[in-house]
């Protein structure tokens, strides 16, 4: 097969991969990041305590992380058709790559939302804040760089999940490797697609490393939180002066 005849099944191939991982992705952020941070506001001690739907949501993300991906894919195509209509184009892809993307992302969420210092949780509830102020002010931006390593993780895992998906004719560039570059001997081609999700794959981490490493250096939030860090450092100061005697003349 010539280089004429590759480039477009590679165009193709690479657009298919990105719309599947794109739409994914979104699905995952909008659904995993509520869903990990109930996890941590229902845990023990949380703002939401509460121990049976603790143990319920997370029986559910276990249950799901641990479905190897391409029975998921199997054991989801009737509501993938019921859904999309079909199950074997890149639209079908979308529904089994965000179910399989959900939970992964929302124990990433999870873990990150942990990290966050429980002090600016206090200091917020002191000055009247509730759990939405909580979660907006505090736990999401403090997190923020965690949270952007996260889904860069679900965006490389979801990458690998799309070629996976191309082995039942999702399309992109797994079902391209295994069309041509396997059952039709084109070893070529298969290398050359090989290279391509390598090269993608790495500019992914490298642009999510670096978003990251930014948003570390200048707090990771939008300047809510130093303000409640000064809060804290000055009450201890407020306290001992409001209890130190007056001296009279």
């Amino acid at each position: 097969m010539t280089w004429d005849e590759m480039r477009p099944l590679l165009e193709q191939a690479c657009w298919d991969t990105l719309y599947m991982v794109g739409w994914s992705t979104l699905i995952a952020v909008v659904a995993g990041l509520p869903l990990g941070v109930l996890l941590v506001l229902t845990d023990r001690g949380g703002l939401l305590q509460n121990v049976i739907v603790n143990k319920v949501i997370g029986q559910v993300v276990n249950i799901a992380r641990s479905m190897p991906f391409i029975i998921l894919i199997v054991a989801l195509m009737d509501f993938t058709r019921w859904v999309v209509g079909t199950t074997i184009n890149r639209e079908a892809a979308i529904v089994p790559l965000a179910i399989g993307a959900i939970p992964f992302f929302a124990r990433l969420v999870e873990t990150a939302v942990r990290e966050v210092d429980h002090g600016l949780v206090e200091a917020v509830q002191s000055m009247g804040g509730n759990t939405w102020t909580v979660v907006r002010k505090v736990l999401v931006p403090e997190s923020l760089p965690s949270l952007i390593s996260s889904a860069t993780t679900t965006v490389v895992a979801l990458i690998g999940y799309s070629a996976m998906a191309g082995t039942v004719g999702a399309g992109g560039l797994g079902d391209l490797a295994i069309r041509y570059g396997y059952q039709r001997f084109e070893n070529e081609l298969m290398w050359i697609t090989v290279a391509i999700l390598a090269v993608v794959i790495s500019v992914i981490q490298f642009a999510g490393d670096y978003a990251a490493r930014s948003l570390h250096r200048r707090g990771g939030h939008s300047g809510a939180a130093p303000r409640l860090k000064l809060l804290r450092a000055k009450a201890p100061a407020a306290a001992v002066a409001e209890a130190a005697p007056v001296k009279t003349p």
